[in-house]
């Protein structure tokens, strides 16, 4: 397996570290923010967003990877650019998909390697990390093979995450994602109300759209069921070191975003190429 430069410890091989089955120690570790208030502040990082699916963990992951200047890695993606491709796991990975299987905690970590091994060849530096880990196992062989600096936990009412899972869209020509959905949830059992514009699509994409096959109500619900079962443990994980950040999205993008640069203590007038576009 190749080795993952940047990212790894010394004297933790992966191929080992994957043939443990949870024996890894939780330190308990105080990890304060970074401080992003002087311009000549480090910028390597290494950072992990965790979310329920349809939180937008990819969408605040990228605008804070542009506005850092650190790569933004989603092992979706990594898996996706791999099948496409004509790699040494495509074939493998092929099957594994067609046959409705999870990829194995060793493929993820092959991936990963390999896309950080290449970043560091173009001078990259640092991460974030976009919905992964997802299982204790896999939070346990990252934290040994890497310091991940801070864990950004993004949370959001549940029946505004179904509805906004409900009106995600998908251009079939170009394959960006939209959402048509207007979200006006009125403030009840103490949570405040909270309104979402939608992310309508230009005209050349708007005939185009399309409804991921999975995105109903019912399996919806199941998906966040699951995923609330299994991120337990690793919000868990992290809050033992000190390094989980929860963050409550209070509306959209326009009213979030400038809450979370407060909240990660980064000076939203460094921001300077507008991450609202």
């Amino acid at each position: 397996m190749a080795a993952i430069t940047r990212l790894l410890k010394p004297s933790s091989p992966i191929s080992s570290l994957l043939k443990r089955s949870g024996s890894t120690m939780v330190s308990e570790i105080e990890s304060p923010r970074p401080n992003f208030s002087d311009p000549k502040a480090s910028r390597n990082f290494q950072w992990v967003f965790l979310g329920c699916p349809g939180v937008g963990k990819g969408t605040y992951a990228s605008r804070l990877s542009n506005f850092l200047g650190v790569p933004h890695i989603a092992t979706g993606d990594l898996v996706r650019a791999e099948l496409s491709s004509s790699g040494p796991l495509s074939t493998q990975l092929a099957e594994i998909v067609n046959q409705g299987k999870l990829v194995s905690d060793e493929i993820i970590f092959n991936l990963l390697s390999k896309r950080l091994e290449a970043g560091e060849k173009k001078g990259e530096s640092g991460f974030i990390l976009d919905g992964f880990p997802r299982t204790i196992r896999q939070a346990e062989i990252l934290d040994e093979v890497t310091e991940i600096d801070l864990v950004v936990n993004l949370k959001l009412r549940e029946d505004v995450l179904v509805e906004k899972c409900l009106g995600r869209r998908t251009c079939s020509k170009c394959g960006k994602g939209f959402n048509v959905a207007t979200i006006n949830a009125k403030a009840e059992d103490g949570r405040p109300a909270i309104s979402m514009a939608p992310l309508l699509p230009p005209s050349q994409c708007a005939d185009k759209l399309i409804i991921r096959a999975d995105d109903t109500e019912e399996v919806v619900k199941a998906r966040l069921n699951v995923y609330q079962e299994t991120s337990k443990p690793v919000e868990d994980f992290y809050r033992d070191q000190g390094k989980l950040l929860e963050f409550d999205l209070p509306g959209g993008i326009r009213a979030s975003w400038p809450k979370l640069l407060e909240a990660l203590n980064i000076d939203e007038s460094e921001d300077k190429r507008s991450a609202l576009g």
